[in-house]
């Protein structure tokens, strides 16, 4: 099982910027093999794949809600996971959680989506508020 631990939530104005952090260990396969998915969850509503990254190849997906605004990025030598927020909004607000897809099936292309299929270990979430 991966372990990931989220980190870098809390309170930001909208318009304002966050960057999450999702700090993998435990690795069945090489970090490489995988892709690390963002996802968020907020009272009432579906969970959201909003990014995804393949970690051997740097190719990632965004969510039309965040494509613009957020950027996903990885340091391989850190095996951390990184999710820039820009131009934050009220609707942003939701806890934040990063998943493990051990064989990088699951990043949502074409006509898939991100929606967690394939990812099997997930992290415990990092609440993000944005306030008008």
């Amino acid at each position: 099982e991966v372990q990931l631990v989220e980190s870098g939530g809390g309170l930001a104005q909208a318009g304002g910027s966050l960057t999450l952090s999702c700090a993998a260990s435990g690795f069945t396969f090489d970090f490489e093999s995988y892709a690390i998915g963002w996802f968020r969850q907020a009272p009432g509503k579906e969970r959201e794949g909003i990014s995804c990254i393949s970690i051997g190849d740097g190719s990632t997906y965004y969510a039309d809600s965040v494509k613009g605004r957020f950027t996903i990025s990885s340091d391989n030598a850190k095996r951390t996971v990184y999710l820039q927020m820009n131009s934050l909004k009220p609707e942003d607000t939701a806890v934040y959680i990063c998943a493990a897809d051990p064989h990088n099936l699951g990043c949502g292309s074409g006509s898939s989506v991100l929606d967690g299929t394939d990812f099997y270990d997930w992290g415990q979430g990092t609440q993000v508020t944005a306030s008008s």
